[in-house]
């Protein structure tokens, strides 16, 4: 077996050298492989530091702090100081320089970074060696792309040698530049610091394995799998790609196993049950994939847990916010985008992705631009027309060439259900689910195709994986339960990345089709972040609102309008849960009516720029309307491996 790969038979698809690009995205290390983007490690995510720390509740202020004896004070003190959440230097803080810092606190959890800036600013003023307001000062540039970022969790590290926080910051900092060294000299700090924190170490593996560093990288798995580790199932999957590395197909097997057992519908599973059906074929044994399901750990499908009702609003400041950073986008330059080619989510013959999705194999560059669209007339799709009907224009010049024109009936369909299980709808839940088991009762045709099924509130749970059976589909619709709050942007980001990672040898449609009323009050992603993701991994979104009445247009209704259209796909409102059904079968409709266009763009430059895409589409003298996605971001030229 040879360092990149198992030399002889089917090609185990675990590149070491490429594992960090990967799995990144699907683990949570990237947002985005960028410093401009949040990192889910230092965002205003459950898994932050900053998250971790809410003064308002934390704090005791100074005068009943004065009240109590000296001991017992010194003994709460000495608790937070241990348990890694403040810095020694925090407790002086004064009231004034708290008080900023929890209204900064408030602005950055609705994902206001821009405003919580000036309050963490004044805090800092107020208390110069106020340590965590430096950290999160850092998170609030780094959320604006502003490279002070790291001098404020440099100032953190100095402020406070004995403080993880910053040097966890600082490691993820380096990691999302591909700096590993210097990552992995940041990490093991903190790691010193906090030896029982698996969120550090599991930053210190991707690390290691990122400098080549496979023997270590396994040794830091192993101290992560001794400790309590939900939701970090993905380390397995790097000590796979690590192992690898070191030609050690048993412990491939032994951590892809454990990564199935622990995550059985992670975007990845389905990876990493080909990697061992390979691995057992090998051994001329039995499968041993094939007795792992789509259930979790304890035998059952996941349903939702919290039945508190957590209250959303359809206008607000926290969808205001998110409408904002997508005003205005084409013409920018996006180094973190979806290059040319990924518009249909098919890396075949194209290139490696700029933000590679989990599992995707590296080929060589050719830039192809592979657009799904629709056409109707007055309302009506259009079926049956040929490429002489249509005309594109791509950066206002036509392709270069036309490599392919076919109707998407044609091609194997990959169907994300994302179904909005918060309390917000749940005077409809009963009605949706319904609709929803008839609508893949309907779309899926034959074994080519294959659908999931997941419910979201402030978690996303999968409740049916890939499957090419409606029945099993709809069995997946019934475990949704209901209740929660609501954390649309964080479960499409997860849908399209899952759709994205599935290991296609073949040109697929990859669609995602999100029943919800389009309020969130829960993500830890952005808006922003969701459509980039729908755009990296190639992705048509189609959404259905649940909202029941026909009033004027919300912010959550532009929220799902957004989703859709960048994608390439569509928003209904139907205005009445009685109506959900025929739209959803206008939906079915709209899906298999699509057209696929693959060509090579004119004049195309690796730069990173916005693409513009203008379809036109006449038949009969007719003037036709088509349903397309704008544009794309070009790719940038990544550097030699």
């Amino acid at each position: 077996m040879s360092p990149t790969g198992i030399s002889s038979g089917p090609r185990v698809i675990l590149s070491p050298r490429k594992s960090l690009l990967l799995i990144c995205a699907a683990f949570g290390i990237f947002a985005n492989v960028s410093a401009r983007a949040q990192l889910p490690y230092i965002n205003a995510g459950p898994d932050s530091a900053f998250a971790q720390i809410d003064f308002a509740q934390m704090y005791l202020d100074q005068q009943n702090r004065a009240a109590k004896k000296s001991e017992q004070r010194g003994i709460e003190d000495k608790k937070l100081i241990d348990s890694g959440i403040v810095s020694a230097l925090d407790l002086a803080a004064p009231n004034k320089a708290v008080q900023e810092f929890n209204h900064a606190s408030n602005l950055f959890k609705a994902q206001n970074s821009k405003e919580a800036t000036k309050y963490l600013q004044k805090a800092i003023q107020a208390y110069p060696k106020f340590v965590t307001a430096h950290v999160v000062l850092g998170l609030a540039y780094l959320d604006q792309g502003d490279p002070a970022a790291k001098s404020e969790f440099e100032t953190a590290a100095k402020l406070d040698p004995r403080f993880a926080a910053p040097l966890l910051n600082l490691g993820l900092l380096a990691l999302s530049q591909k700096d590993f060294a210097n990552a992995q000299s940041e990490l093991e700090k903190a790691a010193y610091l906090s030896p029982n924190n698996p969120k550090i170490l599991s930053a210190l593996a991707f690390a290691q394995n990122g400098d080549h560093q496979f023997s270590e990288t396994l040794k830091t798995v192993h101290r992560v799998h001794s400790l309590e580790h939900r939701g970090m199932a993905n380390i397995h999957y790097l000590a796979a790609a690590a192992a690898v590395a070191l030609d050690d197909p048993d412990t491939v097997q032994q951590e892809l196993t454990l990564f199935l057992s622990e995550d059985p519908t992670n975007a990845m599973a389905p990876i990493a049950r080909k990697n061992l059906q390979i691995l057992a074929r090998r051994k001329n044994g039995p499968i041993l994939a094939a007795r792992i399901t789509g259930t979790t750990e304890s035998g059952t499908a996941g349903t939702a847990s919290d039945s508190r009702p957590l209250q959303t609003f359809p206008n607000g400041e926290r969808l205001e916010a998110q409408l904002n950073t997508v005003k205005d986008e084409a013409g920018s330059t996006c180094e973190v985008c979806a290059p040319a080619g990924s518009t249909d989510g098919n890396t075949e013959n194209k290139h490696e992705p700029a933000m590679a999705a989990p599992g995707w194999t590296v080929r060589s560059v050719v830039d192809e631009t592979a657009l799904f669209f629709s056409v109707s007339n007055h309302g009506h799709m259009v079926s049956g027309l040929d490429l002489s009907n249509i005309q594109v224009r791509d950066d206002d010049k036509p392709p270069e060439r036309v490599l392919q024109f076919i109707p998407q009936s044609k091609l194997p369909l990959r169907l994300g259900l994302l179904i909005d299980t918060s309390g917000s709808v749940q005077d409809r839940f009963s009605f949706e689910k319904r609709a929803a088991t008839r609508f893949l009762q309907r779309i899926l045709n034959g074994p080519s195709d294959l659908g999931f099924v997941a419910g979201f509130n402030s978690e996303t749970t999968v409740t049916q994986d890939f499957t090419a059976v409606p029945a099993e589909l709809g069995a997946g619709v019934e475990h949704l339960s209901n209740g929660g709050g609501t954390a649309l942007f964080d479960a499409v980001s997860s849908a399209c990345w899952k759709l994205g990672a599935y290991p296609d040898n073949e040109r697929v449609a990859k669609v995602l089709v999100i029943l919800s009323d389009g309020e969130d009050n829960s993500s830890h992603r952005s808006l922003k972040q969701s459509v980039q993701d729908a755009e990296a991994s190639g992705v048509t979104i189609y959404t259905l609102s649940t909202r029941e009445d026909a009033g004027p247009r919300t912010d959550a209704d532009k929220i799902l309008e957004i989703l859709a259209e960048r994608s390439g796909g569509e928003a209904m409102f139907p205005g009445d849960i009685l109506a959900l059904e025929k739209s959803l079968d206008r939906m079915r409709d709209l899906i298999r009516s699509r057209y696929l266009i693959d060509y090579r763009p004119a004049g195309f430059e690796p730069n990173g720029h916005y693409r513009t895409i203008h379809i036109t589409a006449e038949k009969d003298g007719k003037h036709l309307q088509i349903h397309a996605r704008k544009g794309y971001y070009a790719r940038i030229e990544s550097p030699a491996n």
